[in-house]
C-alpha cells in the first residue's frame, strides 16, 4: 500500500512539476506580450507602435505552445485572438487603424494573464484533492505542499529576473531613442549648415558682405525634446535664415 502511495504521489508530483513548468513559460511570455502591446499601444507615432505590436505578437505565438502544454484553454484561445489582432497592425496605413488593434489585443492580453492565473490556481487545488482521498495520504499533501513551496520559489526567481530584464530592455529603449535622436538632430544640422553654406556663397557672388548663422541650441536640451519638436525647431530655424538671406538680397 505505501509503495502504490508512494508511485501516486510520485506521478502526481512530476505531472505537476511538469504542467506548473509549461504554465511559469506562458505567464513570462504573456507578461512580454502584455509590456510591449502596452508599449505600443502608449506609442506616438505608427513606427513605435508596429515595432512593439511586432514583438507583443511573437511573445504570444511564443506562448500558444506553452499554454497548449500547459492546458489552460481559455488563456491559449485568448493569446490567438490576441496574436490574430497584432498580426493586422503592420498592414494598417494610418497611426489610429494600427491603434484600434493594439487596443483590443491589450485588453485581451491582460484577460489572458487572469485566465492562466486562475487556471494554474485551480488546478493545484484538483490535484491536491485527488492526492488527498488516496487512503493514507497525510504525507503525500506534505509532500506536494512542499513542491509547491519549491515551485512557488521558483517563479519568484522568474519574476525577479523579469523586473531584472524589463529594467534592462527599459534602459536599452531609453539608449535607442537617444541614439535616434541624436542622428536625427546631425541629420538636421548638416543640412541646415550647407544651406546656411549656401546662402553665404551666393552673397557673396552677388558683392554682399553679410554672413549669415544661426545660433546653437545645446544637444542636451534638444534631446530632451520628442522627435516632432526637434524637427520643429530646425525646420522654424530655416526659415528664419531663409527670410534673413532674402531680406540680405533685397538690400543689395
Amino acid at each position: 500500500m505505501k509503495k502504490t502511495i508512494f508511485f501516486l504521489l510520485s506521478f502526481f508530483a512530476f505531472n505537476l512539476a511538469i504542467a506548473q513548468d509549461y504554465c511559469t513559460e506562458a505567464d513570462s511570455n504573456l507578461i512580454y506580450a502584455y509590456s510591449n502591446v502596452k508599449d505600443s499601444y502608449e506609442s506616438n507615432n505608427i513606427d513605435h507602435l508596429k515595432y512593439y505590436a511586432d514583438r507583443s505578437l511573437k511573445s504570444f505565438i511564443k506562448a500558444q505552445e506553452n499554454l497548449k502544454n500547459c492546458g489552460c484553454e481559455s488563456a491559449y484561445n485568448l493569446a490567438i485572438d490576441a496574436a490574430d489582432l497584432l498580426a493586422k497592425v503592420e498592414t494598417q496605413e494610418t497611426f489610429e487603424d494600427g491603434r484600434f488593434f493594439v487596443k483590443r489585443a491589450k485588453e485581451i492580453a491582460q484577460n489572458s494573464i487572469t485566465a492562466l492565473n486562475q487556471f494554474t490556481a485551480n488546478n493545484y487545488v484538483e490535484q491536491t484533492t485527488s492526492v488527498a482521498n488516496t487512503s493514507d495520504a497525510t504525507n503525500a499533501i506534505d509532500d506536494l505542499q512542499a513542491e509547491q513551496a519549491r515551485l512557488e520559489q521558483q517563479q519568484l526567481a522568474l519574476k525577479q529576473k523579469e523586473a531584472e530584464i524589463a529594467k534592462q530592455l527599459a534602459a536599452q529603449k531609453a539608449k535607442a531613442v537617444t541614439l535616434e535622436k541624436e542622428a536625427l538632430i546631425n541629420k538636421y544640422n548638416k543640412a541646415l549648415i550647407l544651406n546656411i553654406e549656401t546662402y553665404n556663397n551666393l552673397l557673396k557672388a552677388f558683392g554682399s558682405g553679410a554672413s549669415l548663422s544661426f545660433d546653437t541650441v545645446n544637444n542636451t536640451n534638444l534631446l530632451q525634446k520628442n522627435t516632432e519638436d526637434i524637427k520643429a525647431y530646425f525646420i522654424e530655424n530655416t526659415k528664419k535664415v531663409t527670410q534673413n538671406y532674402l531680406a540680405e538680397l533685397d538690400g543689395i
